[in-house]
């Protein structure tokens, strides 16, 4: 699969199952979330804002990833924040689908007068084994911020 051959379409119930799929095999390999299971599609419609949630699609209509974003609080300070999760099938990773996602999120948060993204990327020997890296290259090469310590990463653009 090329990059080229990748389409992005809104995220809608019709993707969940392969979406909670992808969603699993993040939380199996133990550096994505502090989740223990996906949500059902019901909690995950109802926690993610809905202009901002996308999925990779191969050519044959496969999802390969997906991006989706959360308010960070209720309080209207923070209106313009929320953190987001971006989540690629491991068939999928190092073809700069993570790094498309992104940017269709940064593109609808943007339009929609949201100033900061932000995540939460697990550090360390774990996150090593699981090719952790693959988030911080999509996040550096996005544009986006770095703050905290190896332990503890935290982008922001």
């Amino acid at each position: 699969m090329q990059r080229s051959e990748i389409t992005l379409v809104p995220l809608t119930e019709r993707h969940w199952p392969q979406v909670e799929r992808i969603y699993a095999e993040g939380i199996a390999a133990g550096s994505a979330t502090f989740e223990t299971e996906p949500p059902s599609w019901r909690d995950f419609d109802a926690s993610r804002l809905p202009g901002h949630r996308h999925v990779a699609l191969r050519g044959d209509g496969d999802v390969v990833g997906w991006v989706a974003c959360s308010p960070v609080s209720t309080r209207a300070v923070y209106a313009g924040v929320v953190e987001h999760s971006v989540y690629v099938a491991a068939s999928a990773r190092g073809l700069g689908v993570g790094g498309l996602l992104l940017g269709a999120l940064v593109t609808s948060t943007e339009a929609a007068g949201i100033w900061t993204i932000q995540s939460n990327v697990f550090a360390g020997p774990r996150s090593a084994r699981t090719r952790d890296g693959g988030a911080t290259r999509c996040w550096s090469s996005g544009g986006a911020v770095r703050r905290g310590s190896e332990g503890s990463a935290r982008w922001s653009r």
